[in-house]
């Protein structure tokens, strides 16, 4: 069964295949050759177009548009998904976060504030607010690859083609432009100084 809470303001495609036990809230649209597996709940204003959801899934008011999540992910509000992505499970993909072209493993958080793009994202990794990936010089676009147990400190910027090897740590506000090894901490700005006035 399919709860849809305002029928008269939800708008569904008739190719589109959703499972047992779901929930959508009003002013939601699903588009085209979309999957929803079950358990899962949609709230208002989300837009889903050409994805295929998992089950047990909380989507809060977000666009998610030709990619593929996995189960148990909690995503939004006001996450924008572009194209390309493939997520997998018990991720959090929080507020005003934008991923274009990942793939994403298990247990990642991306709370809020980021942009992500051309990523490679392994298990257990934690993406700090306003994280930035500089995918783009202008004329190409570039691969970041973060592997397992890595923290990425709030107002980074990771300026692609860059790896973050196992359990490193990026300090918060730096650019990271150099690969960062095993297990280290980079630090990637200017060292405070206090002046009198």
């Amino acid at each position: 069964m399919i709860q849809l809470i305002d029928p008269k303001n939800t708008y569904i495609d008739d190719i589109v295949k959703i499972g047992e036990n779901c929930v959508i809230h009003p002013n939601v649209m699903i588009k085209g050759n979309t999957v929803i597996g079950d358990n899962t709940i949609i709230f208002m204003g989300s837009y889903i177009e050409d994805s295929i959801i998992g089950k047990n899934n909380t989507i809060y008011t977000s666009y998610i548009i030709n990619s593929k999540i996995g189960d148990e992910n909690i995503i939004g509000p006001y996450a924008h998904i572009r194209a390309g992505n493939d997520i997998a499970n018990q991720n959090k993909i929080g507020s005003f976060v934008e991923l274009k072209n990942n793939t994403i493993k298990d247990n990642v958080k991306i709370p809020h504030l980021s942009y992500v793009g051309d990523t490679s994202i392994d298990s257990h990794v934690n993406i700090g607010a306003g994280v930035k990936i500089a995918n783009y010089d202008g004329k190409e676009k570039y691969k970041t690859t973060i592997q397992e147990n890595v923290f990425v400190g709030c107002n980074s910027v990771l300026v692609a083609p860059v790896t973050l090897y196992h359990g490193s740590y990026v300090a918060a506000g730096s650019v990271i432009t150099n690969d960062v090894p095993v297990n280290s901490l980079a630090i990637a700005r200017e060292r405070q100084i206090n002046k009198n006035k």
